[in-house]
């Protein structure tokens, strides 16, 4: 069974108003089985452990390097939800020890292999985090297309006002993942973005196929955030100054309203 897939795909971003504004970059990442975690790893990838590929478990969750899966089937039992199954991260990894991650989602599944929730966990630029767990009320499997919203809670973009909510919509397959994640401000609709990708079994040809064709994609991810802004600048979009963040750093199921 495996373990660990390494995603190449791509990122989409399109903002609707005041200024239509749009771009698509690809990207990889990486979803590894939490429960399998100590047995991942070869000569280009690792955990908890120097390569040019990384993931660190202090990166996520509690963020104190403590481990991944009794923390996440802890926030799953305060909502309520199944929490007897396996759980993947998808996240993008650190490469050559550097990494920003604008969302990472955990997908988290019941003892039967059917998803029951997602987590969504946001990093912003200011070095503040929050996640999002979105469920269906009732507990029930999320299907391929549910829409699954949450209210907006973390300042992520300086164009942006911490107001209204996002819509999330998932498409999974064995081999291909795709992630739709839509929000909403008063007005309706003010930004679509999307995550997708293929993926294959987390290998040392494919991680280090995936290290030749993009080596210096973690720093892009940052320096792409900063060229955008100046782009959104430029077309004279608003500007707004960050709020003190949310007191705290999850929001549960039962505040979702799907």
């Amino acid at each position: 069974m495996t373990n660990a897939y390494i995603v190449k795909g791509t990122v989409m971003h399109q903002r609707l108003r005041p200024a239509h504004h749009r771009f698509r970059y690809p990207v990889f990442a990486v979803r590894l089985r939490l429960s399998a975690l100590d047995e991942i790893g070869n000569a280009w990838f690792g955990v908890n452990r120097f390569r040019l590929m990384s993931v660190r478990t202090g990166d996520y969750g509690p963020r104190d390097g403590s481990p991944l899966l009794p923390w996440i089937r802890s926030q799953l039992a305060k909502a309520g939800l199944p929490d007897d199954g396996e759980v993947w991260l998808q996240t993008f990894p650190r490469l050559f020890g550097y990494a920003f991650n604008p969302v990472s989602f955990w997908y988290c599944h019941d003892v039967n292999g059917q998803l029951v929730a997602v987590l969504a966990d946001v990093n912003n630029t200011f070095g503040e985090h929050h996640a999002y767990l979105l469920a269906n009320k009732n507990g029930q499997p999320i299907r391929n297309g549910i829409a699954l919203t949450c209210v907006k809670q973390l300042h992520v973009s300086p164009f942006c006002q911490v107001a209204g909510h996002y819509l999330f919509r998932l498409a999974e397959r064995a081999d291909r993942m795709l992630m739709r994640i839509d929000y909403h401000d008063a007005d309706g609709v003010l930004l679509n973005t999307s995550v997708s990708g293929d993926m294959t079994p987390l290998t040392a040809a494919t991680a280090l196929s995936a290290l030749l064709q993009q080596p210096l994609l973690t720093v892009s991810i940052m320096l792409r955030i900063h060229w955008q802004a100046l782009r959104l600048l430029c077309k004279k979009v608003p500007f707004f100054s960050k709020p003190q963040p949310p007191s705290s750093h999850l929001t549960h199921g039962q505040e979702f309203h799907p």
